[in-house]
């Protein structure tokens, strides 16, 4: 039997939902790729099958299909357990729908429980993001005037003060308000509008790895703090569309705070893991790809603190004496404007980041590179 969709259901492939289409025999007509991808089988191996072979031995799945037939009205069943004919294990929720078609009686649609939980997170990320670049743009704006004032006055009472050595609290009032001007311009830096182009994301990489290294200490001294940059690279990966400076400005982010942190730790020896994949079937901001970059950086520090770990992509919250709390959200920033997103997942030991930006189009072939 042909498993390809039939041409009135064409937009199924698109969902980022698993979605499989039955018979009036209950037999498998079509599987989408989110399917597909979900439940680890191919749409031809379980082409004509009968649901109950694909799902052996799930009784509250077959119950929601009889319930759906039996009423001709949608029926949905939360948050229960399922297995397939590969023996792979997950906890979805399913609605069955019938429709009125030559070749589709029903249509059965699952979503993974931890899918669900990570796109309502992904939207909260993407509200609260709004909210603080909005509160760091407004906030800039109201400190440079004043501060732009208060440099200028120092200066002129600089010139008017009869002693030079009273100059040197105008100096700090000086030297204190540039600095302010720099914390100033780097919150407003996001709003350059991005220059997207053609960008290889191993260049962006091996642009940060050499910062990294050139930023560490020499190593002459037997106490000093050194840092080791490893490439795991799939160099397969083809070229996205984006702003270079921007992307390198966020790993580069991400790469500091944790070579900082592991420092500020006592280490001598860090390790980061600057590693690339490709990964399948991805939902962004609403939007499913069927392949998207897949890059992790990973430390050996001390993880993240636990009571900071919910709030590090917020504005101005650090684990670290004297950071100012803005490389993670700048990160985000630039990430989200690339229609990616970035997770972070740490424990005392390793801490992970794991960003994803989509590629529209491309053909995948695995060509590992560690080193």
């Amino acid at each position: 039997m042909d498993h390809k969709i039939p041409s009135s259901f064409s937009g199924l492939e698109h969902l980022a939902t698993a979605v499989i289409l039955l018979n009036e025999a209950r037999h498998v007509v079509y599987a989408n790729p989110g399917a597909e991808v979900l439940f680890a089988f191919s749409a031809k191996q379980i082409s004509n099958l009968p649901i109950s072979q694909v799902f052996p031995g799930c009784e509250i799945l077959h119950s929601a299909v009889e319930n759906a037939m039996g009423t001709n009205s949608p029926f949905r069943e939360h948050e229960f357990l399922i297995t397939t004919i590969r023996q792979h294990s997950l906890a979805v929720t399913c609605t069955v729908t019938p429709v009125e078609h030559p070749s589709v009686c029903l249509v059965l649609e699952f979503q993974q429980m931890d899918q669900q939980l990570r796109m309502a997170r992904e939207e909260r990320m993407l509200v609260q993001q709004q909210a603080n670049a909005e509160l760091l743009r407004n906030l800039a704006h109201e400190i440079r005037n004043p501060l732009g004032g208060l440099r200028g006055a120092a200066q002129l009472l600089e010139h008017e003060l009869p002693h030079a050595g009273l100059r040197e609290y105008t100096q700090v009032i000086i030297k204190e308000a540039d600095r302010l001007q720099l914390l100033m311009d780097r919150l407003l830096v996001p709003h350059r509008v991005p220059k997207y182009e053609p960008t290889n994301i191993h260049e962006v990489l091996e642009r940060v790895r050499s910062l990294l290294l050139a930023e560490s200490p020499s190593g002459f001294s037997k106490d000093a703090f050194k840092i080791t940059v490893q490439r795991d690279y799939d160099t397969s990966l083809p070229e996205i569309i984006g702003d270079r400076e921007k992307l390198i400005q966020a790993v580069l982010n991400i790469a500091r705070n944790a070579a900082q942190a592991m420092q500020a730790n006592g280490q001598k020896d860090g390790k980061i893991i600057l590693r690339t994949r490709a990964e399948r079937q991805v939902t962004l901001a609403k939007k499913r790809y069927r392949v998207a970059i897949k890059l992790q950086i990973v430390d050996n520090g001390p993880g993240i603190p636990a009571d900071i770990r919910e709030r590090i992509f917020f504005p101005l919250v650090s684990g670290r004496e004297g950071g100012s709390g803005l490389g993670l959200t700048l990160a985000q920033t630039f990430i989200t404007q690339h229609h990616g997103m970035i997770e972070c997942e740490s424990v005392p030991g390793q801490t992970c980041f794991t960003i994803l930006l989509p590629i529209e189009s491309s053909v995948m072939v695995g060509h590992v590179i560690k080193q």
